[in-house]
């Protein structure tokens, strides 16, 4: 019960603050988003380009979690970044064309993966999808996260539409209601968006031009012998 004289909405406001934890991108931090990952809490963390938002794949509801609070149509998958490519072995299809881009990561590349029959994953993830966009950043935080949670589906920390966060205040800003935890990492680099090549067909194609050039995409498939399409 209230005390007299407080105001009730304000009490439940100051709570729904206090709830919301704000922590170094460091060591300490990564254990901390670790705990709150297993629990099935959302974190907000930095990346090599924006600020994110990520939970654990196994975490239900977790998709669903980050969607509404970014107000996300349910149509649009949400990729996964991972610490490296055999972390997937038991999702996705490791294909000689994944093989060959994989020693571009970390870094601004994302490979579109065909799933394996029967891979146990979130149905919000995919939109129903048989693929599955994977990505190794480069920078430290989600990829020590994944190295012990399992791959993160994240997605940018900013509601849909509006612009993407380049540092921890403004994430708290935008999600901070919707969040657990927020790793403080500074201000964000920003730039280009990852590259995208679509490996689950005969022919790679680049669907996204983006961070990685296309002829660096073009020299490591000829290099590795994988025919693809013209770009």
């Amino acid at each position: 019960m209230s005390e007299p004289g407080s105001d009730p909405a304000a009490a439940t406001a100051s709570a729904s603050v206090r709830t919301l934890r704000v922590e170094r991108a460091d060591a300490a931090g990564h254990l901390a988003a670790v705990e709150v990952l297993r629990a099935g809490g959302l974190v907000g963390l930095p990346t090599d380009t924006v600020y994110g938002i990520a939970c654990a794949l196994d975490a239900p509801d977790g998709v669903e979690r980050l969607f509404a609070a970014k107000a996300r149509p349910a149509d649009r998958a949400i990729m996964v970044l991972a610490d490296g490519l055999d972390q997937l072995a038991a999702t996705v299809v490791l294909t000689p064309a994944a093989r060959a881009l994989e020693r571009l990561w970390p870094g601004g590349l994302t490979l579109v993966l065909p799933l394996l029959p029967g891979a146990a994953l979130p149905a919000a993830l995919t939109f129903g999808a048989s693929t599955l966009g994977v990505r190794v950043p480069d920078h430290p935080t989600p990829r020590a996260l994944a190295r012990l949670v399992g791959p993160i589906p994240t997605t940018s920390a900013n509601r849909s539409g509006e612009p993407e966060a380049r540092d921890a205040a403004s994430v708290v800003a935008a999600l901070g209601a919707s969040l657990d935890l927020v790793l403080d990492g500074g201000t964000s680099v920003g730039g280009v968006p990852s590259t995208v090549v679509d490996c689950s067909v005969e022919r790679p194609r680049i669907l996204r031009q983006g961070a990685v050039p296309a002829e660096v995409i073009a020299d490591r498939l000829d290099g590795a012998g994988i025919a693809h399409d013209p770009w």
